[in-house]
Order: C-alpha cells, then sequence, then structure tokens
C-alpha cells in the first residue's frame, strides 16, 4: 500500500521510479530482478539510483504468530535489506545512491504512558527484536558511506489497505469499542504523510538516522476509539476484553498488537523541518474514509 502510493506521488511530479521485482517475468524497463532470499540483486539495478526506498517485510497482522511465521516476519525484513545495503556499499566509490528504509515503531516495546522519541533505546518483545535487527542490518551500506535515514512507522491509516479497513465492518455494525484497557498509546500516521515524509527524508541530503514517522498528536486506543466512532456516526460501547484477544490471536500476539502500544513523538521529523499535513487524527481519519 505505501509502495504503491509513493509510486503514484512521485510519478505525478516526473520522477521515474524502477521497481526490484521477484519474479523474471515482470522484468522491464523500469522493473529489475532482484532474489532477497538467494542473494540476488545486480548492483547495477541500483547504480544509476538517486535514491533507494525500501519498504518490503512481510505483513506481521494478516496471520498467527506461529514460530514458522515469526521467522518469515523476521527473515523477510533482515534478508532483503542485508542484501541491498550490501549491494549499495559494493558499488564503487564515489556519490551512492542513498537508502531510506522502512522500520516500525514496535522499536520501542509497550512505552507505557511514557512518551518516546529517536533518543529512547529499543523496547523489548518479539516486535523490538525484529525491528532491532532490521535496523542493525542497513550496517555495510552506513559503513560504507551510505547516507541512510530510517523511517519507523507507526499505523499508517488508510482505506486502501492495513490496519483501518479491518476495523470499519464492526464500527459500522455499532460493535466498536476500546481493545483492552484502551490506555495503550496508539501510534498512529496518514497514508499521505507516510508517503510525504518518506519523499522529506529522500530528499534532504544532510538527513540520516532514525525518524519516527507518526502524526504530531499522542493519543491512546480509547481516544482513537472515540474519534473513529465519531467520524463514522456509530457508537463505540462494545469493548473488546484482552482475554479474548488473548484468546483469538494468541497472547504474545494479541499483547503486542492490541493490548500494548507506544506513545511516539515524530520529534527528529519536526526538528529538521518537516510539516504534517494531517496533523490530528480527526484530519486524518476525515480524509481517508472520504468524510
Amino acid at each position: 500500500m505505501v509502495g504503491r502510493a509513493l509510486t503514484a506521488s512521485l510519478e505525478a511530479d516526473g520522477v521515474q521510479v524502477v521497481r526490484l521485482v521477484r519474479r523474471s517475468a515482470d522484468v522491464g524497463p523500469h522493473a529489475r530482478y532482484w532474489s532477497p532470499s538467494e542473494g540476488v540483486l545486480d548492483p547495477a539495478a541500483l547504480a544509476d539510483a538517486d535514491a533507494v526506498v525500501h519498504l518490503a517485510g512481510a505483513n506481521i497482522g494478516d496471520r498467527r504468530w506461529t514460530d514458522a511465521v515469526k521467522r518469515d516476519v523476521l527473515d523477510s525484513r533482515v534478508a532483503g535489506t542485508t542484501l541491498i545495503a550490501r549491494t549499495l556499499a559494493r558499488l564503487p566509490a564515489g556519490p551512492r545512491p542513498a537508502l531510506v528504509s522502512a522500520s516500525a515503531v514496535g522499536f520501542y516495546g509497550d512505552t507505557g504512558a511514557r512518551v518516546v522519541d529517536e533518543q529512547a533505546p529499543r523496547g523489548e518483545g518479539f516486535l523490538a527484536d525484529v525491528c532491532s535487527a532490521w535496523e542493525a542490518s542497513l550496517a555495510p551500506a552506513r559503513e560504507a558511506g551510505v547516507r541512510v535515514a530510517v523511517a519507523r512507522i507507526g499505523v499508517v491509516l488508510d482505506r486502501a489497505g492495513g490496519a483501518l479497513p479491518k476495523m470499519l465492518t464492526p464500527f459500522k455494525l455499532g460493535l466498536g469499542g476500546v481493545v483492552g484497557s484502551g490506555k495503550q498509546g496508539f501510534p498512529w500516521v496518514s497514508l499521505g504523510d507516510v508517503v510525504r515524509g518518506l519523499r522529506f527524508l529522500v530528499e534532504q541530503p544532510a538527513l540520516s538516522g532514525p525518524f519516527n514517522l507518526v502524526g504530531p498528536e499522542l493519543l491512546d486506543n480509547a481516544t482513537f476509539t472515540r474519534e473513529l466512532g465519531a467520524v463514522l456516526g456509530r457508537p463505540t460501547v462494545i469493548p473488546l476484553p484482552g482475554f479474548l484477544a488473548r484468546a483469538g490471536l494468541g497472547g504474545e500476539m494479541a499483547n503486542e498488537l492490541l493490548l500494548q502500544g507506544q506513545r511516539v513523538r515524530p520529534a527528529a521529523l519536526l526538528a529538521a523541518g518537516f510539516e504534517f499535513q494531517d496533523a490530528t487524527l480527526r484530519a486524518a481519519l476525515t480524509r481517508a474514509l472520504g468524510r
């Protein structure tokens, strides 16, 4: 979803976008082959780029977290990121493409009532471990002098995909409500601002390091629930107790995706001069839902 939207935004401004594809049948003038599982990526595929934006990774919420699924979530991020970082490092000395890589606010673990920014250490839990390994795999590019910016992305809100469409049916039926205590942080961001934020990281040559790509309005699950209900014009009185979430998803998955959360400030982006188009959750939901 993010890649498609970013591609459309860039192409609308006349920027040539070349995709990395995993099927040889898809290779063409603007699509080049790679295979993260086999370690295949021709350096020539990246040599003429101004920047590489890496967003690939297995969905963390579409399958129950078995050991095999957790390995896939981790490997799909680390293998691809390592391959891109090493390939960029192998390019001839001199100016190399910048690398903007996705990560996630799961890096911080469960922050409780504590508000964190990019200076905070990594947290605990499976997603924190994944994000830490994901970001560490960028090291070959950074050590070779490549400018590396990491976008720690929050919950992306758009009707086209991600978490929001899954919420709409119960809310429209009047079955929406807080999840667990409702006090867990909800680090949201609109799809439009994710695209604009990624472009900002690509286009600003002085920016490197981690950047929290989340909306500037700090809120919790209970506030998100009320706001979504208000935009939809539906009640939000039926809660999802923690024990039911754990029964449906398993304890670890339910805890990390639903019952825990992060209160995250986009301090580095704001300090760099980035301005959010959707600075409030109400604005983001209104735009995403066409209200």
